[in-house]
């Protein structure tokens, strides 16, 4: 079973039949992957009510995903290597990333990095929620013919009177009833404040429109309006359930196909395909750490699906990807997406006595790939990624496998950053710093080239670069406090986010994706920090070696939208250096400036040429890389030395 059909609706020259390097010009493939499966075997059991799902004569599920294909047209000219890149949100993030492109879309060859490398890369739609539109890859399948509770969380940046029912847009979970009977709506400051619950007359199901309410089951109201900065949660009963559990077994059928289908009528990529990289960014990195943990790097016939997997800025969640009622593109703190175990090694929860660890399930089957789990310093902050490789109790290190490197990215943010700076973004988001500007993608390509020479001839990559609490490189948010009190205008995070020990009831009150019942929060570090509150441990990129700045992983709400104190989750700061020692003088900031640490801007660049010369050495940068990076160093330098 698996894939019965590709439909092919366009195939077209990718890029204008742009050539590059060696490579070549590629082909761009646009379809439709049909998929039936065994609800019963081992693997597919696994998949949240797949048992309710309309089963086809033969007992099969079926489903269907949007998918897309970039290939060389010469395929003897590429790497014979798959390079998935798992939608995030419906999009493509490889492009964007690996090359540069500064866009979302496929559409963009940026920097051509993937192509000249001579990959094929492909995408399947795994998630069902996404809007339906042509640029957007989803999930088509089954809904479950049941009801019950769900919660959905609001938080805004500007004042707001009404709310869709779900995360960033996508297709939400309509109330089953209209009137807010049986339903509650909750506010708190932060996470850790208790909620209080909004009186009933205060809401509803539907949307203000100038002064008339308008009932509508995807839409919230709140007559005081929500406030931003906020956190507020409605919790309601819905009658539509997606098997959202299918896009795992999508991903996993439709990577076998390409590399294992031998009929060149039916699979454009039949016969050349010799590996296959697997790459999540955050959401999607959570996807990939999920189907780990499920043990689905395996197909029906017990083939290796990935060789290889990038997991990058994931931290050390899963998601919720498997569930009733999932909303795959939330990240509430108190979820399914937060659940033990989180080292890739053998770890006991102390509260439970239970062992367990992310390949536990791969391990027992075989088929293990070799495994990238990299993030930047965001994710120390607010994704928990010191617990991939600490224990429990927050007193020692875990080493991870000998399969597995962890990578951070020092004083990087989420998404990697960008010049010239700014404080907000165009969701409204408002930073009390600038956000963070290191550009860390010429890491991610030397990256993605070790895991390439891993797999295909047995290179070993070189080792982790993570914070240790051995050596105080990974240390408590105190310890670190007195460093940042002392840059002027620097408001620290008043608490680090941290998830707590958690189970659920499935298909009981209050909600299903809410836990029953909430234990001792784990302990979470982060990495430690220099005299500048540049971080110590990690891949320290030419920005941090050399700075003209201080960058963190994290940044706190500006007042202007509400929140105050509040980390935000996905935004670093960078905090630049005064120019001159009176500057620094006059508004009493700790740090050296810029005119005492470079005598000119041809001793800046020098150092920074010689950091990137080092972190060719020890392969975190490609040569190609080099002279850009200069480039980039120098444009930054010279800004801040003319706006001074």
């Amino acid at each position: 079973m698996a894939v019965t059909r590709l439909e092919i609706h366009k195939r077209q020259p990718y890029a204008n039949s742009q050539a590059f390097g060696d490579t070549g010009a590629y082909e761009q493939i646009f379809a439709t992957a049909f998929f039936n499966v065994d609800p019963t075997s081992r693997d597919n059991n696994q998949i949240a009510d797949i048992e309710l799902a309309n089963m086809e004569r033969d007992g099969s599920v079926s489903f269907s995903a949007n998918v897309c294909i970039l290939q060389p047209k010469d395929t003897e000219k590429g790497n014979k290597t798959l390079y998935v890149d798992v939608p995030n949100r419906g999009r493509d993030r490889s492009l964007n990333l690996l090359n540069s492109s500064n866009s979302d879309q496929i559409a963009n060859p940026g920097n051509g990095f993937l192509m000249r490398q001579g990959y094929t890369i492909a995408w399947c739609g795994w998630q069902h929620d996404v809007p339906d539109a042509e640029s957007l890859m989803k999930l088509h399948g089954p809904i479950a013919d049941v009801s019950g509770k769900i919660a959905v969380n609001i938080q805004t940046n500007t004042i707001s009177y009404s709310e869709e029912l779900s995360e960033r847009g996508h297709q939400p979970y309509p109330t089953a009833d209209l009137s807010n009977h049986g339903a509650t709506l909750t506010v708190r400051e932060h996470d850790e404040s208790e909620p209080l619950i909004i009186p009933q007359e205060e809401w509803g199901f539907g949307y203000i429109d100038g002064v008339n309410i308008i009932p509508d089951d995807c839409h919230v109201y709140l007559k005081g309006g929500f406030h931003p900065g906020n956190i507020y949660q409605v919790i309601y009963t819905t009658a539509k359930a997606p098997i959202s559990g299918l896009g795992l077994l999508a991903t996993r059928d439709f990577v076998s196909f390409l590399r294992y289908s031998e009929s060149s009528s039916e699979n454009p990529c039949s016969n050349y395909l010799r590996k296959a990289i697997g790459f999540g960014q955050s959401q999607s990195g959570r996807f990939l750490r999920t189907l780990l943990y499920l043990g689905l790097n395996s197909d029906e016939d017990n083939r290796i699906i990935f060789d290889g997997i990038i997991a990058h800025v994931a931290g050390a969640r899963r998601g919720e990807f498997n569930q009733r009622f999932s909303q795959p593109s939330t990240a509430v703190k108190h979820s399914k997406s937060n659940l033990f175990p989180f080292t890739d090694t053998m770890a006991t929860n102390p509260s439970t006595s239970v062992s367990d660890c992310l390949l536990s399930r791969q391990n027992e089957k075989g088929n293990v790939p070799k495994i990238f789990l990299m993030n930047s310093a965001c994710e120390y902050w607010w994704a928990h990624a010191s617990l991939t490789h600490t224990d429990l109790t927050g007193t020692m290190d875990v080493e991870p496998s000998s399969n597995v490197r962890i990578y951070n990215y020092a004083g990087t943010q989420h998404a990697s950053g960008t010049f010239p700076a700014t404080n907000r973004d165009t969701n409204g988001v408002i930073g009390q710093q600038l956000f963070n500007w290191v550009d860390y993608r010429p890491a991610l390509r030397a990256s993605l080239w070790n895991l390439h020479k891993w797999i295909e001839s047995d290179l070993e990559p070189p080792p982790s670069q993570i914070g240790r609490i051995a050596d105080n490189t990974l240390c408590n948010l105190e310890s670190i406090r007195d460093i940042f009190d002392k840059i002027p205008t620097v408001n620290f995070p008043e608490q680090l986010k941290r998830i707590s020990d958690m189970s659920f009831n499935p298909h009981q009150q209050p909600a299903e994706n809410l836990p029953s019942n909430i234990g001792a929060a784990y302990p979470v570090r982060v990495p430690s920090v220099d005299q500048d509150g540049n971080e110590i441990p990690g891949i320290r990129l030419p920005d941090i070696m050399v700075p003209i700045g201080t960058h963190t992983g994290w940044n706190t709400r500006h007042p202007d939208t509400g929140g105050t104190g509040q980390v935000i989750g996905t935004i670093g700061s960078t905090i630049p250096f005064c120019v001159t020692k009176s500057q620094r003088d006059a508004i009493g900031d700790s740090r050296k400036s810029i005119e005492e640490r470079y005598p000119s801007i041809e001793d800046y660049l020098s150092k920074i040429r010689n950091a990137c010369e080092r972190l060719v050495n020890d392969r975190f940068v490609i040569t190609e890389d080099v002279e850009p990076i200069v480039q980039q160093s120098k444009i930054r330098f010279e800004s801040l030395v003319t706006n001074s």
